[in-house]
């Protein structure tokens, strides 16, 4: 995606082999992979490869959203189902799968409905309809258009929608936030990282002061779980499982659908 050339393909791939050998395998996958990509963009001269992928992805989240707002609006718990769709949207990820057709994304919604939810939906709906500001951490561009059904059911008055401050991976920049409809409805921010995740240290000082400041953080997707699960403060991470290995850390079957108290936990 950053370059037809074979001979940048071979470049990068020394590149980024001569890299890899000198990482610390402790630090999270995010850290890892921000500096991998920003190497990517370097030897290619490519600032964003994945953007056509993101706004594929976009296009066709946007042509599933009538449906999945009618399924909130007609479900006897909307909350509950909104967060059911924002968990699921998180399959819209080409960081993990190089292909992904609308049928499968529409049969992951579908399922998500009526599946099991590994961790407290309960809980969690409760603490979003008490909250009196909700800070919204998005993931990956096309994801963000199916989490406009839970940014309106939390309450668009009371939610700052956050994405990255810069192109990684397929993850939703403010373009993709606008394409989504959010900008039009919500205060949307760049957190000023290339990381694909949050890692705090490296986002700006609007975003560390509005995540230590807001009644609820909600952090979607992996990238997101992986790099805040250590902060000194709670944070609800929706994902779906997508690999195994993050399956084996929360305990889940890779697929489900998981709500997890991460960080500093406080009930």
């Amino acid at each position: 995606m950053a370059s037809p050339e074979t001979a940048v393909h071979e470049l990068v791939v020394r590149t980024i082999a001569r890299e890899i050998s000198e990482m610390d395998l402790l630090t999270s996958p995010p850290v890892m992979a921000q500096k991998i990509h920003r190497l990517v963009r370097r030897v290619t001269g490519n600032p964003d490869p994945y953007r056509n992928v993101k706004q594929e992805s976009n296009r066709r989240a946007l042509e599933l959203l009538p449906a999945v707002s009618q399924w909130v609006r007609r479900s006897v718990d909307r909350m509950q189902m909104a967060v059911r769709m924002a968990m699921a949207g998180n399959i819209i990820d080409f960081g993990v799968e190089e292909r992904l057709r609308s049928e499968a994304v529409g049969d992951v919604l579908r399922r998500a409905q009526t599946a099991t939810v590994v961790g407290p939906l309960d809980a969690f709906s409760r603490q979003a309809k008490r909250a009196d500001s909700v800070l919204f951490l998005a993931d990956n561009a096309g994801e963000i258009v199916l989490d406009r059904v839970l940014v309106e059911e939390i309450g668009a008055s009371k939610v700052t929608v956050v994405v990255r401050g810069s192109p990684v991976l397929n993850d939703a920049l403010e373009e993709d936030a606008a394409v989504a409809g959010l900008t039009a409805m919500v205060d949307v921010i760049g957190n000023g990282s290339d990381a694909p995740g949050t890692i705090l240290e490296d986002c700006s000082d609007e975003l560390r002061r509005r995540f230590a400041a807001a009644d609820m953080v909600i952090a979607k997707g992996q990238g997101n779980y992986e790099s805040l699960s250590g902060v000194q403060r709670p944070v609800w991470c929706l994902l779906m499982a997508k690999c195994p290995v993050i399956a084996d850390h929360i305990g889940c079957e890779s697929g489900s659908f998981v709500i997890r108290k991460a960080g500093a936990v406080d009930e």
